[in-house]
């Protein structure tokens, strides 16, 4: 997604067109605000923003996607229920009896059955598989930008940065090194990260990196 994209999510939006009514929206996903602090977003954030991510493969609109977090977050009674357990254990379910009960297909394309078993569809189960969870709450989050799992989080690790899973090395501190001109295969044999890793992450999320 891109940065605008997620910082709608985090902080909301609320537009004027011209010559029509005003339209406000809340956030999706967690933000925090600290005087003199420029991180908005803490670990939970990008786990909700993974799900949000998952659901907008379904084609749904975003109006029924909020819908969607709305009966998520009332039926488990939880404040943050896309990082919780229950989201992927009991999701599927809630959100195919809610559809079901008021006639919304369109939520309806959130869920499947099979071999009797209401669960996800198999492209917003690709993303969820992604969240590593604790007894109640995600513990983890394999960086939904590669089609490897290739960068991690974990909140309690390197203050939260995003980690090579091969090597271990923080994803800023390899940026830093080639934007400086370093060569990728010099800085793979310093941390013990494959280069293939840090060439398909640098390119997934900044494309120009390597090229420049």
């Amino acid at each position: 997604m891109s940065p605008s994209t997620l910082h709608t999510w985090a902080h909301g939006y609320e537009r004027r067109p011209l010559g029509r009514p005003g339209v406000k929206q809340g956030p999706v996903i967690t933000s925090v605000r600290r005087p003199h602090d420029d991180r908005t977003i803490p670990f939970i954030g990008p786990v909700e923003a993974t799900v949000v991510q998952a659901f907008r493969r379904s084609d749904l609109s975003m109006q029924r996607i909020r819908r969607a977090l709305e009966v998520l977050a009332h039926e488990s009674e939880l404040e943050h229920a896309l990082a919780s357990r229950s989201v992927f254990t009991d999701g599927a379910h809630v959100l195919y009896d809610y559809a079901r009960k008021q006639g919304d297909g369109q939520l309806r394309l959130l869920t499947v059955v099979t071999s009797g078993q209401i669960v996800f569809h198999d492209l917003i189960s690709e993303y969820l598989t992604r969240i590593t969870f604790g007894d109640a709450w995600a513990t983890e989050l394999f960086v939904p930008v590669t089609r490897r799992e290739l960068l991690r989080i974990r909140p309690t690790v390197a203050a939260g940065t995003p980690l090579f899973v091969n090597g271990g090395a923080p994803l800023s501190a390899v940026r830093s090194r080639l934007l400086a001109g370093e060569p990728a295969i010099s800085i793979a044999d310093d941390y013990q990260v494959p280069v293939t890793d840090i060439n398909e992450a640098i390119n997934a999320i900044w494309p120009q990196a390597l090229a420049a």
